[in-house]
């Protein structure tokens, strides 16, 4: 399948709209990105025009966003872009979307503090992956070193 990937680098114009699907988490916010170009005949730095874009997110990836992200902070999306066509107003208008892969703070413009986001494991992945009694399904010293390097899956506040 043909699809065109894109990253902007800009800033988050609106806060971020979580809501829970049925599917798992939904995420949109409104992105800027305006130029920055040198005038030579001036020497400064002027703004193009700012283009927005709707930027989408889904499952993990939303609510990660809803609990990051803040208006006016400078970002970098990844993403595949999409082009959609409504009627408003009698007239049809076009809305240029980004369903994101990736959304990060822009380090150039400032620091992060990075935090994995660890996710309970649920009780019936973990009998299966080490046998109902807790011992591993084959009894081989392999299953065990595996059962013994896994981390431990906690819950986060």
């Amino acid at each position: 399948m043909n699809e065109t990937m894109v990253t902007l680098v800009g800033n988050a114009a609106t806060a971020v709209d979580f809501r829970e699907t049925a599917t798992g988490g939904m995420a949109r916010f409104r992105f800027a990105v305006t130029p920055r170009r040198r005038d030579r005949e001036t020497q400064l730095w002027t703004d193009g025009p700012t283009s927005f874009y709707t930027v989408w997110a889904w499952r993990t990836l939303a609510s990660n966003l809803a609990g990051s992200v803040g208006i006016g902070e400078p970002l970098v999306v990844h993403g595949r872009l999409k082009v959609r066509e409504e009627e408003k107003e009698g007239g049809r208008r076009a809305f240029v979307d980004v369903e994101a892969v990736a959304v990060g703070h822009d380090l150039s413009r400032g620091t992060a503090a990075f935090r994995r986001v660890v996710r309970t494991e649920p009780a019936l992945t973990a009998a299966v992956r080490n046998g109902a009694d807790g011992e591993s399904e084959d009894g081989s010293a392999a299953s065990q070193a595996l059962a013994e390097r896994t981390p431990e899956r906690v819950a986060v506040s």
